[in-house]
């Protein structure tokens, strides 16, 4: 019999003719057209210098024929599409890589990590360095905590445990504003892809037994829910 192995990670490529699955140090290609078992698998270990653990989350770029792929392993590799080559490898997140995410034009990448307050951005036409790191409060948490671009591509907006939202402007990476979503930890974001609407996701699982950060949190309790937001659009004359 097959042995069914579930896969941890998942998405459509650019075009929408195969879905990527990130499975532990290995992505697996469906091609759409075709339902059924066939694969293609690619081991990332492929000259020693991919992630070792597990696959996370997988981000294609809408310009350039590339993905990047995060992992457990504190790393996040980018590949050709065609042929799943390594382009770079990328390291800098304190904790396991949670997201992987690109910019609208395709030439920056965004990284978030489990228990790490910053979100880093890279070139991907010069890795050498971060350009610049995005503050949340996401520190003392386990619970992955998301983040996403506008469709307009000029800001990134994301959660944290400390309930609020934090907007950040892509060109420098300045902070434009915050508001606080929810009265518990703020784990997922996402904008509309064309009106101006947003929304939240927030909750935390909670056992008997208080850990030393939820006595000092000022955070009121539970508010496990999805909430949606309106933000107002300026003319430009």
């Amino acid at each position: 019999m097959d042995e069914i192995t579930a896969a941890l990670s998942i998405s459509f490529n650019s075009t929408g003719s195969k879905l990527f699955a990130g499975y532990n140090k290995a992505i697996r290609v469906f091609d759409v057209h075709r339902p059924g078992r066939d694969f293609e698998q690619y081991s990332l270990l492929k000259g020693g210098e991919g992630p070792t653990g597990i696959i996370s989350s997988i981000s294609f770029s809408p310009q350039n024929g590339m993905l990047a792929v995060g992992s457990y392993s504190q790393t996040t590799a980018v590949y050709a599409e065609g042929n799943m080559e390594p382009l770079y490898v990328l390291h800098g997140q304190l904790g396991g890589v949670t997201q992987v995410l690109f910019s609208k034009d395709g030439n920056y990448l965004y990284t978030g990590g489990r228990k790490d307050p910053y979100i880093l951005c890279w070139d991907i036409r010069n890795t050498v360095d971060i350009v610049y790191k995005l503050y949340r409060s996401c520190d003392t948490t386990n619970q992955r905590v998301q983040f996403d671009i506008e469709p307009c591509g000029k800001h990134l907006a994301t959660g944290g445990q400390d309930g609020m939202v934090h907007i950040y402007d892509l060109q420098g990476g300045q902070w434009v504003t915050g508001f606080q979503a929810a009265a518990d930890t703020v784990n997922g974001f996402s904008f509309h892809p064309y009106l101006p609407l947003a929304t939240t996701s927030s909750g935390h699982r909670r056992f008997g037994m208080q850990d030393e950060f939820e006595e000092e949190s000022s955070l009121a309790g539970d508010e496990n829910c999805c909430s949606v937001w309106k933000f107002s659009c300026s003319q430009e004359s």
